[in-house]
């Protein structure tokens, strides 16, 4: 075969690959979700005069054509697998994995951030809780990033910096340090979040710290069903399942649970939400602007009200062995000035508990 016939071979091969691929993505139906990387896919774009003359069209056109390619997540796959073997890049999608952990780069410290979501505690602290008869704490809940990035060479915010700067934001609250009670094998190796299994000491330390005594026995559960974190489609990498273990005993079955946000009673655990696309959101339904778990059976009529991120729902149940009601408020998804339809602040313990990455990136707090 000559050099000229080995061309053309070629050359028909590729325009028939390609041929057959752009027929494939004109045929295939449009998906609407991506499973792996939980998101909305673009779907094709409306065509009128003025979206051709803006340049919208195209725009949108070239989404939809990105999002709704055949075999996506297998070429993603690809392209993350060449990435890191072959061009020896550390991080795909600013996704890193490390003793089999897989982390999302969090750099740099944002300090105008992090005083954000100080002015904004103290707002609600000025409105509510000045001059009554309430105790005001504050926790910062570290990512994978304080135990893996700076040991492995990843570039990092300064934690200690970022709990100085907050706490004299906010010098109002009672700090308490819950940094030692944690290790990396507290959280979920494909995921962002921790293990509510691995919490009880970091519960009871809060707990202590506020003047509480929350120990009690659980019985630890396991989902049938393999869980694949955020971090698992983020990345595009072949990480291995894990499972989602939880904590029940007689007193959290026997709590009763009201979703605010969905005006309806609901169960510490959402069954249906773990099977879901997001297994994690089976701890109180997941991200909700406002829940109330009542304790009918407690010794005591301590209340709690925590200000929280989705890390505060596996933890949350782990207070309520102290107290007759626990109240959780996500001010992303609430504004404050709302707060005073649902809750009369008198005589409660009051934690503010926030992850690093959402106090880095505060301006999803109203």
């Amino acid at each position: 075969m000559t050099n000229k016939t080995k061309n053309i071979v070629v050359t028909c091969v590729m325009a028939t690959f390609f041929l057959g691929l752009s027929v494939f993505c004109w045929l295939k139906p449009s998906d609407d979700f991506s499973n792996s990387e939980r998101r909305k896919l673009a779907q094709f774009p409306g065509l009128s005069f003025n979206t051709i003359m803006s340049g919208d069209f195209m725009e949108n056109f070239e989404n939809y054509t990105l999002d709704q390619i055949p075999l996506r997540d297998s070429l993603r796959t690809l392209k993350a697998a060449v990435s890191l073997n072959i061009f020896r890049q550390s991080a795909n999608n600013d996704i890193y994995v490390e003793n089999g952990y897989a982390s999302k780069m969090e750099y740099p410290l944002n300090k105008q951030s992090v005083d954000r979501a100080g002015d904004r505690f103290k707002y609600v602290y000025d409105k509510y809780l000045k001059d009554i008869n309430t105790k005001e704490y504050l926790t910062v809940i570290p990512d994978k990033n304080y135990f893996l990035a700076e040991e492995n060479g990843y570039l990092s915010i300064d934690y200690n910096e970022m709990i100085t700067e907050l706490k004299e934001k906010t010098d109002f609250l009672q700090y308490i340090d819950i940094t030692e009670n944690l290790s990396l094998q507290d959280f979920y190796k494909t995921d962002t979040h921790w293990k509510q299994e691995n919490l009880i000491d970091v519960a009871e330390r809060i707990a202590t710290q506020m003047g509480t005594d929350i120990e009690t026995v659980y019985e630890l559960k396991t989902l049938d069903k393999d869980f694949y974190g955020v971090y698992y489609g983020q990345s595009a990498l072949p990480l291995e399942a894990e499972k989602i273990k939880y904590l029940t005993n007689n007193t959290l079955e026997n709590c009763k649970v009201y979703d605010y946000q969905n005006s309806k009673n609901i169960a510490v655990y959402d069954m249906e939400k773990a099977y879901g696309k997001d297994p994690y959101e089976m701890f109180l339904s997941g991200s909700l602007s406002l829940i109330t778990i009542e304790n009918e059976n407690a010794k005591t009529d301590k209340e709690l009200v925590i200000f929280r991120d989705s890390f505060g729902s596996s933890i949350a149940p782990l207070f309520v062995e102290g107290y007759k009601k626990v109240t959780l408020v996500d001010i992303r998804y609430i504004h404050p000035d709302m707060l005073e339809k649902y809750i009369e602040f008198n005589n409660q313990d009051v934690l503010f508990m926030y992850s690093t990455s959402v106090l880095n990136n505060s301006e999803t707090i109203k």
